[in-house]
């Protein structure tokens, strides 16, 4: 089974981003699914290295990495990068510049879609 999670929020804040890559992990982890990360708008930010996060609080970029190492997908918005100024940026080592070309193709090869 392949799942599509698509993410609108920016990495901290709101807890949608935190959320979306715990349900990530507990597929992969519990039931062997394949999944997807499409960074749509804001979420573009959880694609940026070297995030610096408090002790004991939440890391987007280390649970990336962990669905990443674990065969999953990331790809982000270039539209959405650009317009916020970061397309210039290196992203996480896996997560990949995209288009909506790319991400309507997900949207049609994967079982389910769940968006945060």
């Amino acid at each position: 089974m392949k799942v599509l999670i698509i993410i609108n929020d920016a990495p901290y804040g709101t807890e949608k981003a935190y959320n979306a890559l715990r349900m990530a992990m507990t597929l992969q982890r519990e039931h062997g699914v394949e999944v997807k990360i499409f960074l749509l708008a804001d979420s573009v930010f959880c694609a940026l290295p070297d995030q610096k996060t408090p002790d004991g609080y939440y890391n987007i970029e280390k649970m990336l990495k962990s669905v990443i190492q674990k065969g999953g997908e990331v790809k982000a918005c270039g539209s959405c990068m650009d317009a916020r100024g970061v397309a210039n940026l290196k992203l996480i080592d896996g997560v990949k510049r995209s288009n909506m070309k790319e991400f309507s193709q997900w949207v049609i090869e994967c079982d389910r879609v769940l968006e945060f």
